[in-house]
């Protein structure tokens, strides 16, 4: 399918694979949607800054960028980069199209619906979408695609509107008359006002006052203060909504001076925000900022988790909004017609863009799409790489399963890096775009949005899932299921439900039968350090003590680290550290205590802070400090081995020293976690025939400590 994306400054019409439904979703073919002159318009041209610029305007992505060096390195860290400017940025939030696919679970929509999409996270330019329940709303009959394709701009005026709180009779002025200042002007009418419209642009004046403003205000004809009093009686606006696009400041300080006593004043657009105190102090205004298309906006559990408000208390949410604006137009209370200059097909969508930078800018621009196909079998999941890298012999093919930034950053440069025994032939990813541009860059033979089509390909022997943890134990069991070896991101589960029966299935294999190879990424007992430490301590005559401080860093409440996707940061990481323990010591674990703090504010979590001791069958005991309590700025790991006269200690997996014998230490300029040495060691026990990198019964014995872990803390310890 064709999908617009703006990469390095340029506008493309890709093709990618559609999307898969999900829980929670609808697939829908778009018949049309939306191009949004501001917000667009200002994300081509940050794409076209050269990387300095970016990093000066957004800070908190540069720190990110440097603490990725610190970890991958410059060479990595840049290729990163690099990959996402390659990859592009979907673009669009606003568009109609037909029903083709429904979830279970969502409710009131149907195959054959006709429906209007939002949100910057779905609702893209693009032959078919994916969009979560509460993004996407029915359109009534007398309601054309092309009208409700503009949902996404109506529903933010609306919400504008709302805030307002306008009155019959009350005077309203819009300042910037742009699509959104267009309809915003018309819904205040529809509320009894009587609206002034300010714009530098004399036809979009005019247009204004076609559609229902009582006057309008240009500067050439005088100071727009001196004329919004003149024209209020010499009271003043009762209330002003900004909707104007400017780095200005003197737009909010001319919308305060232009109010009457007590009036209010909305931001709705982007404009300069050094405000004057004077302006509000001396006539007691409300300053009012609207957020988008109204209560639910940005909140995942809202827009992606189906979550709704119940209308008792929240009266109109963000799809509530949506439906009512389409309510409006069905009623012709709300003319969107006038405000669409042109409609182009997908193809075209670099000329609709081209067309948004020239001076005679159009209000709205639509796209079209293909013939509007509703069948779920014309919608392609698989767009094949026209420049893949040749097949190899020898080599084992792998498919990546969940291309987000760590695969990107580690995986990815690994498998280039092994090329003698690995190859990427396929990259599944939720997002078509994504897995275009990342087989492109690392040459698989083709991309797709659906699981399946890597577990029924011949030529796929392994597959390396990276995606959210909720995800792993299913994907992991249908995978071995197709006979394809796994390498899996920890945690192998979130459950005894879903460890269970991975166990079970290689129980249940004839013992004749070569089993395929299960390995959870446990990568730090690959690293160079865990296996000198464990050289170290190989002739002990004693069982040991040992000792693993995690610094784990804070993470806010709404992450998805601790909600059903991640299932928390003890089964998520510290499962890292009680396969590390069962390396090192070779015993089965007996005991496991978990103590933790009751954190005083909600801030932190108790599953954030917490000591784990375990007792192994050898005699040794281990423990582990996980904490969010303390500064990133110190080192995030430490470990203390106590051995036969002897102190191992492990810095952060860039230093290693021991005292009490004579061993050179160890040292590497980079954290080294073993992410390299893994792969390797799984690509050549699938080629060499080789046991195992991992035993099954220590990857279930981690994991099994991570879900004992996990109760304690949940039942109060």
């Amino acid at each position: 399918m064709k999908q617009v994306l703006i990469r390095r400054g340029d506008v493309v019409a890709d093709d990618v694979p559609a999307p898969a439904l999900e829980p929670g979703t609808a697939i829908v073919a778009v018949l049309r949607s939306c191009i949004s002159v501001g917000t667009e318009l200002s994300g081509l041209n940050r794409s076209r800054l050269p990387l300095w610029q970016l990093a000066a305007r957004y800070p908190d992505h540069a720190r990110k960028a440097i603490q990725s060096v610190a970890t991958l390195g410059v060479s990595r860290t840049w290729g990163l980069v690099q990959g996402q400017l390659a990859a592009g940025t979907a673009v669009g939030y606003s568009a109609a199209g037909v029903v083709v696919e429904v979830a279970p679970g969502v409710e009131g929509i149907r195959p054959g619906d006709r429906v209007a999409c939002a949100g910057a996270q779905c609702a893209h330019h693009a032959e078919v979408i994916r969009v979560p329940q509460n993004l996407l709303t029915p359109i009534p009959e007398t309601v054309s695609f092309e009208e409700a394709s503009t949902v996404a701009l109506g529903a933010v005026a609306l919400q504008g509107v709302r805030r307002a709180a306008p009155t019959l009779g009350e005077h309203f002025v819009v300042i910037g008359l742009g699509a959104l200042g267009q309809l915003t002007a018309q819904l205040l009418r529809a509320n009894g006002c009587t609206v002034i419209g300010i714009d530098l642009d004399r036809t979009r004046l005019e247009l204004a006052e076609r559609l229902g403003a009582s006057a309008t205000v240009h500067t050439d004809d005088g100071s727009e203060v001196d004329q919004v009093v003149r024209l209020t009686g010499g009271a003043g606006a009762d209330g002003v909504i900004i909707t104007a696009a400017t780095a200005s400041n003197t737009v909010v300080s001319s919308a305060f001076q232009m109010c009457r006593r007590k009036g209010r004043v909305v931001l709705v657009g982007d404009v300069g925000l050094h405000l004057n105190r004077a302006d509000l102090y001396q006539k007691e205004l409300d300053f009012f900022i609207s957020c988008s298309y109204g209560p639910g906006r940005y909140d995942s559990h809202y827009e992606e988790g189906g979550a709704d408000y119940p209308i008792g208390y929240v009266r109109w949410s963000e799809n509530r909004n949506m439906a009512e604006y389409l309510r409006l137009i069905e009623q012709r209370r709300v003319v969107v017609g006038a405000l669409i200059s042109d409609t182009l097909p997908v193809e075209r969508a670099a000329e609709a863009y081209a067309a948004l930078q020239s001076e005679s800018r159009p209000l709205l621009t639509l796209l079209s799409y293909g013939s509007g196909s509703t069948e779920p079998s014309t919608l392609a999941k698989v767009v094949r790489n026209p420049k893949p890298l040749s097949a190899r012999s020898g080599a084992v093919g792998i498919a990546l399963v969940g291309a987000g930034g760590f695969a990107k950053g580690v995986h990815l440069p690994n498998l280039y890096a092994l090329d003698k025994v690995c190859q990427l032939r396929a990259v599944v990813s939720r997002s078509g775009h994504n897995a275009a541009a990342t087989a492109r860059r690392w040459g698989a033979a083709y991309c797709t949005t659906e699981f399946e089509e890597v577990l029924n390909d011949p030529g796929i022997d392994a597959v390396i899932i990276a995606t959210r943890h909720n995800l792993h134990a299913s994907m992991a069991l249908a995978a071995l299921r197709a006979g394809k070896h796994v390498l899996l991101e920890k945690p192998l589960a979130l459950s005894a439900a879903e460890l269970d029966p991975i166990v079970r299935f290689f129980d249940e294999l004839p013992s004749a039968d070569r089993a395929p190879i299960l390995l959870t990424g446990f990568n730090r007992r690959f690293s160079p350090y865990a296996r000198r430490m464990r050289e170290w301590v190989a002739s002990r005559s004693n069982p040991m003590i040992l000792d693993y401080r995690m610094n784990a860093g804070y993470l806010p409440p709404d992450h998805w680290t601790h909600g059903p996707e991640g299932g928390g940061r003890n089964l998520g990481e510290a499962c890292h550290i009680y396969d590390l323990f069962t390396f090192l010591t070779g015993a089965r674990v007996e005991r496991v205590q978990v103590s933790a703090i009751r954190p005083s504010t909600g801030h932190y979590r108790v599953q954030d802070n917490f000591t784990a001791s375990m007792a192994f069958a050898d005699g040794s005991i281990a423990n582990l400090t996980y904490t969010a309590l303390g500064s990133k700025d110190h080192a995030k790991e430490r470990l203390e081995i106590f051995c036969d006269g002897k102190v191992v200690s492990l810095d952060d997996y860039k230093s290693l020293s021991i005292a009490g014998a004579k061993q050179r230490p160890l040292r590497t300029r980079l954290p080294e976690k073993g992410q390299k040495e893994e792969l390797e060691a799984f690509a050549r026990a699938i080629l060499d025939g080789q046991r195992w990198p991992i035993a099954l019964w220590e990857q279930e014995q981690a994991t099994r400590i991570a879900l004992d872990v996990e109760r304690a803390l949940n039942r109060g310890l």
